[in-house]
């Protein structure tokens, strides 16, 4: 009896999955693929809102009409420009995200698309806007006071004030907690003394947002010190073979007097600069891709015009190769920033993402950066072609921000549970 119940329900099953496959045969046998679109595989604008598709398209269009026509003299000549932050500022994009004090308050998606379009033109650009708006606005506006927030927002929202970001010592760079600068308590507020370097911004700066240990309580606080405050002074870094574009320096603090309003208030522990670090990596995942993507379409348009041996290279099997490869992780990096600026826009996104993204997306854009000067063959280390200028950066942009091998730690310790630095 229990044998001939499971046979006929064997014999049940046989005919709603044989139904079930001749179904979904059917529908496959109707479906009609889509034409590819080589500028957009995965259709990526139709995920945007009108609203990011309209910032990006006039981000685009002042990145091409204002940055790109002065960025090679500027590299050549390592000079950096203040005027771009007024430009950025009567923009509208530095400091995107934050509501009020005259920025626009735009999503996180929206962002990502403004660091990569400026980033496209040049990392260097797109770095001293990130510091601008990730490592100094950012901060006053999760941290700092209500004063302070009226006091230095607007100016820095218009590019009035430049600002940088003290954490990077000589001898303190991903390990943050071994810094020497140290704060100690006097009346009135606070006497800083240390060295800080590889400062992006730092010669230019009107103030700086500068990370000190606590005398007292060796714990890190964040203090907004001025350019007129006695003891402080930059020097300018010369010589740089990656991001010459913009300027980077040092910060020295020969018992420099910070009142306690320029003090964040609520920025005390090591998690105050990692939560700014974060917010900067989050904009850095985006816009190397836009370096690379530049890179992409430079080989490809060169590909098609050069010959050899009597025809295009673009026709043979390794240059299609590359630039197969190239397209396919542009568009995956592309995606995956798409769904982390959603996550971010529901506050979802983790830490742990944003070291993937950073980590992932630096690497894949310099190797994509090579393999397209490579398609240029000489030519390719001309700054005529903007290539190899792209590759130079990117060697920088990889380590800034966390190193490749940081944030695979990072990744690590959540896998594992174990720290392994």
């Amino acid at each position: 009896m229990l044998c001939r119940f499971f046979c006929a329900r064997r014999t049940a099953i046989a005919a709603r999955c044989h139904g079930a496959v001749l179904d979904f045969a059917r529908r496959c046998g109707s479906f009609n693929y889509a034409e590819y679109n080589d500028g957009d595989p995965l259709l990526l604008q139709e995920q945007l809102t009108d609203s990011e598709v309209e910032i990006r398209r006039v981000v685009r269009e002042f990145c091409k009409k204002t940055l790109l026509p002065r960025v090679t003299d500027a590299y050549r000549n390592e000079r950096e420009d203040r005027k771009i932050f007024r430009e950025l500022g009567a923009l509208g994009v530095l400091g995107p995200t934050i509501e009020g004090y005259g920025c626009a308050g735009i999503s996180s998606v929206a962002a990502g698309l403004i660091s990569r379009e400026i980033e496209a033109i040049d990392s260097g650009y797109r770095s001293a806007w990130s510091v601008q708006s990730s490592l100094v606005m950012h901060p006053i506006y999760a941290f700092g006071s209500d004063a302070q927030k009226q006091r230095f927002l607007p100016k820095l929202a218009t590019g009035e004030l430049i600002g940088c970001f003290g954490l990077t010592e000589p001898n303190a760079g991903s390990d943050p907690m071994s810094m020497t600068t140290r704060a100690r308590k006097v009346a009135g507020g606070y006497s800083l003394s240390g060295c800080k370097t590889w400062i992006t911004s730092a010669p230019l700066a009107d103030i700086a947002v500068v990370w000190a240990k606590l005398h007292d309580t060796n714990k890190i606080a964040g203090f907004i010190v001025e350019r007129d405050f006695k003891g402080f002074a930059t020097e300018r870094i010369e010589g740089k073979l990656s991001l010459r574009t913009s300027c980077t320096g040092m910060i020295v603090l020969d018992n420099c007097i910070v009142p306690e309003e320029n003090v964040l208030p609520h920025a005390i522990g090591l998690k105050a600069p990692f939560n700014c670090l974060s917010s900067a990596r989050y904009g850095i995942a985006w816009g190397v891709v836009g370096a690379a993507e530049t890179c992409f379409n430079i080989a490809r348009d060169y590909s098609l015009e050069r010959k050899q041996f009597g025809k295009s290279i673009a026709s043979m099997q390794l240059v299609q190769a590359k630039l197969a490869d190239a397209v396919t992780e542009i568009t995956l990096a592309m995606q995956s920033c798409l769904r982390a600026g959603r996550l971010k826009e529901e506050g979802k996104l983790s830490h742990q993402v944003i070291s993937m993204l950073k980590r992932n997306n630096t690497r894949k854009a310099i190797e994509i950066a090579r393999a397209m000067r490579d398609i240029l063959g000489g030519n390719g280390i001309s700054d005529e072609y903007h290539v190899m200028r792209h590759v130079c950066n990117l060697e920088t942009v990889l380590t800034y921000e966390g190193t490749y091998d940081i944030h695979g730690l990072i990744l690590g310790r959540s896998i594992t549970g174990m720290s392994a630095f």
